[in-house]
């Protein structure tokens, strides 16, 4: 091979390692994806998911702002959709390594029925050499020229998938943040509701005393004494279910946090508030449209099928490759060596070849038929969600109005059923008043109770709810 020639073939594989393949008539920056969206944004540390998972808590009572902290370091969602999301990038960075040339090194050894000629003559009645067993070693280049935009495509769809990715995770970050609200209020809840229990049974052992002293002095019958005896074991039982109820929503938090501690004795601090928020309806579906990472996620998904379907059409024409290939060759034990020639010899070639399908037995057709099939799947399912966003939305706002309501007329009814139950008990002290009313204003003032708390627990996870349905991070 002649020293312009080498030359040649060595100066366009240094070139192509300096300058990216060009794979359409226009290319464009592939923009990075954001962090996040939707005020829950992925720090570049997030992006890189926590290695942790396995911390244990500091040390309780927590509040709301704590627990969500540590869920969203330790959770396996958050952790497993950082992981997805540098999948994603990482996808994103194979589609783009396609514009660049693809250089690496080839060896063989060929075992010939007859045989061949070590290279091609370069003139007419040129020696050479012959052998049936022949090695080569080349480092060979490849770049594509023009691919109809495939490359483009690939890299395009890859980049918003990326971003869709992206936005799911924000998006589970939203759920979790509500999931553990709830539950935190629940708790909150359910701790009034034992509170109220306990004072009732110490209420109901009070009058326990009480009507054995009356029945000492024979101002009051056994069978009184029977039915609040009755009545306790009724709150006993109720109070064994309550604590039980909040043994399973501590440990319901606790797996909600991520954390590995197996004991559920986990203790919050807060408060239960009637905090006003304007939950607008119409406003409402706006910032929802605008601002769900879910919705965002799967209108990225349905802008990169688009781009897929693209690839797939790019099919019908051809792609335009630049090759260049320089290595050796060895004829090992060779039957015909002429005087003058060598069994070893150096060989390349630069050039440019064009792959055009013809006849592909219809896979093309039946590829773009699956990228548009697949399309209008994801349109449909983004129809969906936008259904589900209204209802989700819808239903939040319903909630809040109806737990405030709710809220407000039973911290009223509390106060009646604590005169009540005052009143009755006098009127019994003085017999002239049953035990029946004593104990059925008793019951009353806990079921006022109970179902306060519980109305307040509904406020403040409906306000949760409204945020997660409008895709705010609070």
């Amino acid at each position: 091979m002649g020293i312009k020639m080498k030359t040649t073939i060595l100066c366009l594989m240094s070139v192509s390692l300096l300058t990216p393949a060009g794979c359409a008539a226009e290319q464009t920056d592939v923009p990075s994806p954001p962090a996040a969206a939707n005020n829950l944004a992925v720090s570049p540390a997030r992006t890189q998911p926590p290695v942790s998972g396995h911390e244990s808590p500091p040390e309780p009572p927590f509040t709301l702002a704590q627990c969500i902290e540590i869920a969203l370091q330790n959770n396996p969602d958050i952790v497993g959709g950082g992981f997805d999301v540098s999948a994603a990038k990482a996808e994103k960075n194979v589609a783009a390594g396609q514009r660049w040339p693809q250089i690496g090194l080839e060896g063989y050894y060929r075992h010939n029925t007859d045989d061949q000629r070590l290279i091609q003559p370069r003139y007419n009645g040129e020696p050479g050499v012959f052998s049936d067993d022949i090695l080569g070693g080349n480092i060979v280049l490849r770049m594509p020229i023009f691919t109809s935009g495939r490359i483009e495509n690939q890299i395009r769809a890859a980049d918003l998938l990326s971003q869709s990715e992206t936005r799911r995770l924000a998006r589970t970050r939203q759920q979790l943040v509500f999931n553990v609200s709830q539950v935190f209020y629940n708790i909150l809840a359910q701790r009034h509701i034992v509170e109220s229990l306990d004072f009732s049974k110490k209420v109901l052992e009070e009058h326990h005393k009480r009507v054995n002293d009356l029945i000492a002095v024979q101002r009051a019958a056994k069978v009184d004494l029977l039915r609040t005896e009755v009545r306790l074991a009724d709150i006993e039982q109720r109070l064994v279910a309550e604590d039980n109820i909040m043994s399973i929503l501590r440990r319901v938090l606790v797996n909600f946090l991520g954390t590995s501690s197996p004991q559920s004795k986990i203790d919050i601090i807060g408060d239960l508030e009637l905090t006003a928020v304007n939950a607008n309806l119409s406003e409402s579906l706006g910032l929802a449209m605008s601002q769900r990472a879910d919705y965002l996620a799967i209108q990225k998904r349905v802008q990169a099928q688009g781009k897929n379907l693209s690839v797939a059409k790019a099919g019908h024409w051809p792609i335009v490759s630049a090759e260049a290939s320089y290595g050796v060759r060895s004829a090992d034990n060779p039957s015909s060596h002429p005087a003058g020639t060598n069994n070893i010899e150096d060989v390349g070639f630069i050039g440019i070849s064009a792959a055009w399908p013809i006849f592909e037995g219809g896979t093309i057709e039946a590829r773009i038929r699956r990228e548009y099939s697949k399309l209008s799947s994801l349109r449909q399912q983004l129809r969906k969600l936008e259904l589900q966003i209204n209802l989700d939305v819808e239903t939040a706002v319903l909630n809040i109005t109806a737990s405030q309501k709710r809220v407000q007329a039973t911290e009223k009814s509390i106060e009646q059923a604590k005169e009540s139950l005052r009143i009755e008990r006098e009127k019994y002290d003085l017999g002239k008043g049953s035990i029946t009313d004593v104990l059925d204003a008793q019951s009353a003032l806990l079921d006022a109770q109970t179902t306060y708390y519980h109305a307040l627990s509904d406020y403040n996870s409906a306000v949760a709810q409204w945020y997660l349905a409008i895709g705010d991070a609070k």
